[in-house]
């Protein structure tokens, strides 16, 4: 099993121009390859497999930074192609941009090249980086790649991915939860419970709004803009940092309650754009939220099921199973006309989940 660590590195004057220079040569040999890719495919509709090492001869500078990393650029233009042609609606591979807030590099562990012990990490090309390790990794875990990224704010981290053997026995699930999405609240439980999100994007948007009308009547280019894009950074930054911060503990809580949770699988992504409500969807990251259930779940040979999206668990009544032709958005009050049963429509969704999910289980 993979599992990884994410752990904020100090690299000192030196370190911080090869990182930079790095990030530079990463996206230019993606950026190259993708061109010269285009151009052969118009000029001769063949593929071109083109790699890295062809361009140092010609590129000199691309030979001061880590091989490794240039090969993983190669790697991730390989697999957005894969993407692509699996999915089109993915869409073709972009060229990445220099003004791009994402800047990272993955490096390979080869030959012991990448070691951490006694709070610092060692790095092809940069070498030893001190780092704040907040927890012990165990003996038997094996470093297989690390992730240098920047942020906005320009913050350096290290997230090292490990390797390790593990047999994780599947949980006979005797206890049942079912989650309905909820824009406001994250979901709504079939115990009856509900998340009660603080939504810590909303909360701060007064003072984001602020905070940018000031970065767009600075000029471009000058100390005084930097300035003030660092702190709009921060504050995105510590937003967020709290629903990560929020949803981690959420999906422990529930991870330890019961051993199987059943959702409905949603496209977060479609949603947003089809009702025009990006913020909302953004804000509560019921996306992540799942994500971090799954692999959650996982380590401890719990399950998670997904229910199909097409579902009706909002027009099911969960005490007869009548289902409504027509349900609105503004009736929050489920109301049966059969067995005459009133309860939150959210709450109502969530049990027609949990039963659903159980019944996919035990087929």
């Amino acid at each position: 099993m993979n599992r990884a660590f994410k752990f904020r590195i100090y690299p000192n004057k030196e370190q911080k121009i090869l990182i930079a220079k790095t990030f530079g040569c990463t996206r230019f040999i993606y950026n190259m390859m993708l061109a010269d890719r285009i151009e052969h495919y118009e000029r001769t509709s063949e593929s071109l497999n083109n790699t890295p090492a062809q361009y140092k001869k010609k590129f000199e500078w691309l030979k001061e930074v880590d091989s490794l990393a240039l090969a993983n650029a190669q790697l991730n233009l390989n697999k957005a192609y894969k993407n692509f042609f699996r999915d089109k609606s993915v869409g073709f591979p972009k060229f990445k941009s220099k003004k791009s807030n994402r800047r990272s590099y993955t490096t390979n562990r080869v030959n012991g090249n990448i070691r951490l012990s006694e709070g610092h990490l060692i790095l092809p090309k940069l070498r030893t980086i001190k780092i704040k390790q907040h927890r012990i990794i165990p003996d038997d875990y094996r470093i297989k790649s690390v992730t240098v990224s920047q942020t906005p704010t320009g913050i350096y981290y290290a997230s090292i991915l490990y390797e390790y053997d593990c047999q994780v026995e599947s949980v006979r699930p005797e206890t049942f939860l079912g989650l309905d999405y909820s824009m406001k609240e994250l979901f709504v439980s079939s115990d009856g419970m509900s998340a009660e999100y603080p939504r810590y994007y909303r909360l701060s948007l007064a003072k984001l709004k602020k905070e940018q009308r000031k970065l767009s009547k600075c000029q471009k280019g000058s100390n005084n803009r930097n300035k003030q894009r660092i702190k709009v950074a921060k504050l995105h930054e510590k937003v967020s940092n709290q629903r990560k911060d929020f949803l981690h503990k959420m999906s422990r809580q529930i991870t330890n309650a019961v051993d199987a949770v059943c959702i409905e699988d949603l496209n977060m992504r479609a949603m947003s754009q089809a009702l025009n409500f990006g913020k909302s969807v953004a804000d509560n990251g019921f996306g992540s939220f799942i994500t971090m259930l799954d692999y959650k779940l996982m380590e401890q040979g719990k399950h998670l099921i997904k229910v199909d999206k097409w579902f009706p668990s909002s027009k099911m009544c969960s005490g007869c199973g009548k289902i409504k032709d027509s349900l609105s958005l503004s009736e929050r009050t489920y109301h049966c006309d059969d067995c005459h049963m009133e309860l939150d429509r959210d709450y109502n969704a969530s049990i027609n989940i949990r039963n659903e999910g159980m019944r996919l289980l035990l087929v």
